[in-house]
């Protein structure tokens, strides 16, 4: 069986499941769901050009409706099935997102995309089992599991959402924290958010956390990285640093303590709100700050906010920390460099 296993490229390691198809779960996330609200919400401010204001939000409401199958074929991809597998995985993405919501869609591509590769090249009419095999099992898991598994993570997403308003000090600080070290971490904070449904304030908090990690890491490195350091982490993603982390754990201090620091102050003095799509990406892409635009609105006050609690406050915690480590030896000149090989 184990020689079996590893022929078919089924490992059942946990890093696979929770790590990679996490990872490539958010690629498809992003690719369908979390672009169309871009563009929808783009074409929604663009309401002196009514016909290309119309054509931008049905070309974002289309992009999101296809979350399912991209995550269907993204998970699979990740996990490296054969094309027949990728293909049919679609359908198991799109049956678990229907059913169960992405953490359905979640399931029911993993356990199909793993099924599929077993019954692969393994009979004379590979390409009917394969494709058949891989529906059957993602419709069944999406049918079967699909619903409590969503609701379970719906649950607990309206209990995270519901405490963070009775308790907005310490879980404004727990939830920024959490969804921060998960971004950095080799894991999907943004897959996370949205099987979680975070909104509201809990939302802004994760959002904080989050832009905290991202913007601390770029500022503390900017002598060791530049400027294409700089870009690349305050607007591309924090895990970059995640190999200077294991040398030296000591450097996620500063963009921690930013966003333990910035969180309360985004649910209690000047409530930030956000949605789902936009509480796991902190400042990528300027996901997480278009997002709490779409939410809270286009206006000057709102933009101040942002400013404030996703970039100047973590650039300038982050700096004067790290600075303190640096003197008291904490931190090494290198310790935040980033390799350019890959």
């Amino acid at each position: 069986m184990i020689a079996f296993l590893k022929r078919k490229d089924v490992s059942l390691r946990p890093h696979d499941y929770f790590v990679t198809a996490l990872n490539f779960m958010a690629l498809g996330l992003f690719s369908t769901l979390i672009i169309g609200l871009i563009i929808e919400t783009i074409g929604k401010q663009l309401t002196m050009l009514p016909n290309f204001s119309t054509f931008l939000i049905d070309m974002g409401s289309l992009a999101k409706t296809l979350m399912g199958p991209a995550i269907g074929g993204a998970i699979a991809f990740g996990l490296r099935a054969p094309p027949l597998v990728i293909f049919a995985s679609i359908v198991s993405g799109a049956a678990g997102a229907t059913l169960g919501g992405p953490a359905g869609s979640y399931v029911a591509a993993v356990i199909s995309t793993e099924c599929g590769k077993l019954i692969h090249n393994e009979t004379k009419v590979d390409i009917i089992l394969t494709p058949l095999t891989t529906v059957l099992v993602g419709f069944s898991v999406a049918t079967f599991i699909g619903p409590p598994i969503g609701g379970l993570m719906t649950y607990f997403g309206e209990i995270i959402n519901w405490s963070t308003k009775q308790q907005p000090l310490l879980l404004g600080i727990l939830v920024a924290v959490l969804m921060g070290l998960a971004l950095t971490a080799p894991i999907s904070s943004a897959a996370i958010s949205l099987m979680l449904g975070l909104e509201g304030v809990a939302a802004g908090a994760a959002t904080i956390g989050c832009a905290a990690q991202m913007i601390g890491f770029a500022t503390t490195s900017y002598r060791e990285n530049g400027v294409g350091g700089l870009l690349a982490i305050g607007l591309g993603t924090s895990m970059l640093q995640v190999g200077n982390i294991i040398k030296n754990p000591l450097i996620l201090i500063p963009p921690t303590v930013a966003g333990a620091v910035l969180a309360p102050i985004g649910t209690m003095m000047f409530p930030m709100l956000n949605n789902a799509a936009g509480a796991g990406m902190g400042t990528s892409g300027l996901v997480g700050p278009m997002m709490t635009l779409s939410v809270m609105g286009f206006t000057g006050t709102v933009f101040i906010k942002i400013l404030l609690l996703h970039f100047v406050g973590p650039a300038i915690i982050s700096l004067v920390l790290s600075e303190w480590m640096r003197k008291k030896g904490y931190i090494k000149f290198g310790d935040l460099k980033i390799s350019t090989e890959r």
